[in-house]
């Protein structure tokens, strides 16, 4: 147990998110990052996070594919109100049981990123910045990248388990999967959810999945439990001795898990 670096005489868990020193409970700042010490909460500059540091690049290479494989849609004579028909992408790409049944196993992936219109689009890439930009930076580019198609893959196994009949798009299970993963590693730094504003964004977005139609709702759940499972996974991953690349074998297990999950749900399912 460490020490706290104000108080040296006071054993704590945590640390400070920016600097990584020992803090205890009277020098936590919450911070929408994580508890920082006196020092870094005052600080003016911006300070370097995590292993990854940096812009989140791998959140600005999501959105740009996902707003390209939109504009492909559009070519493809979808609408872009969500309205006038989807297209041919989202019949090629989309998921659905039949598909997936007839060995098409790729849509598993494909339709987390396709959308069923601008706003739909613009709701979850607005959602992928800010997440990006929380998570990406702390766990490093891979990392996050995993973190991600696991939550993809999660959220694609939800929506089969739910929704036997009609096509399924958009990256709603993976954003989820990423509010779930921020939960689990503000609980694991001792941030309360409901200070930071994340615990009200999570309970807004459960309550417009079960109230507005035409939402996924397996999609939705499947990806926010993927998410923070998999983010426990990694957090629990140094202390049984998966340093390194090798931390992410448990993530690279969920998202199989799911993908063959979802084929085989698919399984006998006809056009």
């Amino acid at each position: 147990m460490a020490f706290c670096y104000r108080h040296p005489r006071r054993e704590t868990g945590v640390s400070c998110s920016s600097c990584g020193r020992a803090i205890c409970p009277e020098c936590m700042t919450s911070t929408p990052v994580g508890m920082r010490c006196p020092d870094c909460a005052g600080a003016t500059t911006r300070v370097v996070r995590g292993v990854g540091g940096g812009a989140p690049r791998v959140t600005y290479l999501l959105i740009a594919l996902n707003v390209l494989v939109f504009a492909g849609e559009l070519l493809g004579g979808g609408a872009a109100t969500g309205t006038g028909g989807a297209g041919s992408l989202i019949a090629e790409l989309g998921l659905s049981r039949a598909a997936v049944g007839a060995g098409e196993w790729w849509r598993i992936v494909t339709a987390g990123f396709l959308h069923g219109g601008l706003f739909h689009l613009a709701f979850n890439m607005l959602a992928l910045y800010v997440l990006g930009d929380l998570l990406e930076p702390r766990l490093g580019a891979v990392r996050f990248l995993a973190l991600y198609l696991a939550s993809l893959a999660c959220g694609a196994l939800g929506a089969l388990l739910l929704a036997p009949d009609g096509v399924t798009v958009g990256a709603s299970g993976a954003v989820f999967g990423l509010m779930g993963a921020a939960a689990v590693m503000m609980w694991r730094d001792g941030i309360p959810l409901f200070e930071s504003g994340l615990g009200a964004w999570i309970l807004l977005n459960l309550l417009i999945t079960f109230l507005v139609p035409r939402i996924s709702i397996g999609g939705h759940l499947g990806g926010l439990l993927g998410g923070a499972l998999a983010a426990w996974l990694l957090g629990r991953a140094g202390s049984v001795g998966l340093r390194g690349n090798a931390a992410l074998l448990p993530v690279v297990a969920i998202a199989a898990l799911a993908v063959a999950g979802a084929i085989a749900i698919s399984s006998g399912t006809g056009y």
